[in-house]
C-alpha cells in the first residue's frame, strides 16, 4: 500500500486539493492519517473512493446521494435494489430537468425568432421579457 500526498492524490484522481479537503470535512472521504510532519497521507483506497465520488459527481449525483451510494459500496453483501432505486430517482430528476430545459429552449427560440433586428423600442426580445403574457407557459 503506497503513501500519497494530497497533491499526488489530486493528480491521480483529477480532483482539486480544496475539494479533497472538503470531501474529508463532510465525511465522504475518511480523514487521512497524518505523517510525522502533520501532512495527510493517503493510500490506494482513497484513490478508488475519490474516483468513485468524482464519477458520481460527473453523473450529477448530489452529495447526500453519493454518501448513500458509498455506504452501499462499503457493504458488498447489501442488496443492489437500494442503489438501483437511488439511480432511478436520479434518472427521473434528470429527465424532468431535460423537459424543463427543452421548454425553456422552445420559449427562447420563439422569442429570438420574433426579433426583427430593428430598434429596441420594437424589439421582440425586450417585449417578451417585459410581458410574460407573450410566453407559452406561465412558469419557466
Amino acid at each position: 500500500m503506497s503513501s500519497l500526498t494530497i497533491g499526488t492524490l489530486a493528480k491521480r484522481t483529477g480532483v482539486k486539493i480544496p475539494t479533497i479537503r472538503y470531501y474529508e470535512s463532510i465525511g465522504l472521504l475518511p480523514e487521512a492519517p497524518r505523517t510525522g510532519s502533520n501532512r495527510r497521507s493517503y493510500d490506494d483506497r482513497a484513490v478508488n473512493r475519490l474516483r468513485f465520488i468524482r464519477h458520481a459527481r460527473e453523473l450529477g449525483f448530489e452529495v447526500e446521494a453519493i454518501r448513500q451510494l458509498l455506504a452501499m459500496a462499503d457493504d458488498p453483501g447489501r442488496p443492489c435494489r437500494d442503489a438501483d432505486q437511488l439511480a432511478h430517482t436520479h434518472l427521473a430528476e434528470i429527465e424532468s430537468r431535460i423537459a424543463r430545459l427543452e421548454a425553456l429552449r422552445d420559449e427562447v427560440r420563439r422569442m429570438v425568432e420574433g426579433c426583427a433586428q430593428g430598434q429596441v423600442r420594437s424589439c421582440h426580445v425586450i417585449e417578451v421579457l417585459a410581458d410574460h403574457a407573450h410566453c407559452l407557459h406561465d412558469r419557466h
